[in-house]
């Protein structure tokens, strides 16, 4: 097992993808000689070249929509978008093109690319890069949805993503490229189709993703020293979604949070809570409670941003509040 932060496990998977598969390039804005706007292609110019990895003008349906091309006529793109915010300018390729391409086709067209964003807030980064638009992709039938939470599943799940024969996003919390973690570089691919019980428990399951996972991971260490035990759900891939493991922990459970950051009105948080009254009403002791992002543009002033983001104690008051 070797040490590595977040940024490091990325960069380890995509030099491996590199050096294993020519097929493979990375193209996007500033990967090349800048080493990426979060330092996760560092030194990968150097080492790989300007041919495979590419610098692109600040145009992201153009450079999306070369990636979908290029994934067209046999190659192995990854394309990294700077912030999911940026995104939106793509949303035409992403919604139009790479998702639907294989079935306009009748099967006779496939398009693996992988697209790689980083999300979500927590860094002042104001209203301009601060947003958590992951349930908007999750939408989409034709994609694949990824968000790794663990340095583990940074570097397994865009080594599974390059083995996908569609179009996979990964959405990668900004906050998280500096956190350090165990890998086993040796272990390859990772399954990017089941949700991951982090924390067992029995009496509320506490369902999240990405970021959150740890503030959930922390809450339940609170509600563990007042005689709760929380199971923690990590999500890890929004479509398809894994319903069998939020649904079975549910039935133990009897209770179950949902945490994210996005807003609350029309956010991925709603679709596990509908999935658990439609599928687990029966055995439910109390409502689906969520804990999501407060509806405003996300504030720059450090003491805003934090009161409009789902904290630790917000999970813990939820979880008492219900557990009466």
């Amino acid at each position: 097992m070797t040490t590595m932060t977040y940024r490091e496990a990325v960069r380890s998977a995509l030099s491996e993808a590199l050096r294993r598969d020519p097929r493979v390039f990375v193209m996007g804005e500033d990967v090349g000689r800048y080493g990426g706007a979060f330092a996760v292609s560092h030194g990968l110019l150097e080492e790989f070249g300007p041919e495979r990895i590419r610098d692109t003008p600040l145009m992201e349906s153009t450079f999306v929509g070369a990636g979908i091309g290029a994934a067209l006529n046999g190659m192995r793109p990854i394309v990294e978008i700077m912030t999911i915010n940026f995104s939106m300018l793509a949303m035409d390729q992403v919604l139009n093109n790479a998702a639907t391409l294989r079935y306009m086709s009748g099967g006779q067209l496939s398009v693996p690319v992988v697209v790689r964003m980083a999300t979500g807030g927590g860094r002042q980064m104001a209203a301009q890069h601060s947003h958590s638009l992951e349930g908007w992709y999750a939408h989409i039938p034709g994609i694949s949805v990824l968000v790794p939470a663990t340095v583990a599943d940074a570097r397994g799940m865009l080594l599974a993503a390059l083995e996908e024969p569609d179009p996979v996003f990964i959405m990668e919390h900004a906050t998280l490229y500096p956190m350090e973690g165990e890998v086993d570089e040796g272990s390859g691919a990772c399954d990017i189709r089941k949700a991951a019980v982090r924390r067992e428990g029995q009496h509320v399951s506490l369902i999240t993703y990405g970021a959150c996972l740890w503030k959930a991971l922390a809450a339940a260490e609170r509600l563990a020293e007042k005689g709760v035990e929380a199971e923690v759900i990590d999500l890890r891939v929004l479509r398809p979604l894994d319903s069998e493991t939020i649904l079975a922990s549910v039935r133990k459970t009897r209770g179950a949070v949902i945490v994210e950051e996005a807003w609350r009105t029309g956010g991925f948080a709603a679709e596990v809570s509908a999935q658990i009254m439609e599928n687990a009403f029966d055995v439910l002791d109390w409502p689906v409670q969520r804990v999501c992002g407060v509806e405003v543009p996300a504030p720059y002033a450090k003491h805003m941003e934090d009161a409009s983001l789902p904290q630790v104690e917000d999970i813990v008051e939820v979880v008492e509040a219900n557990l009466v």
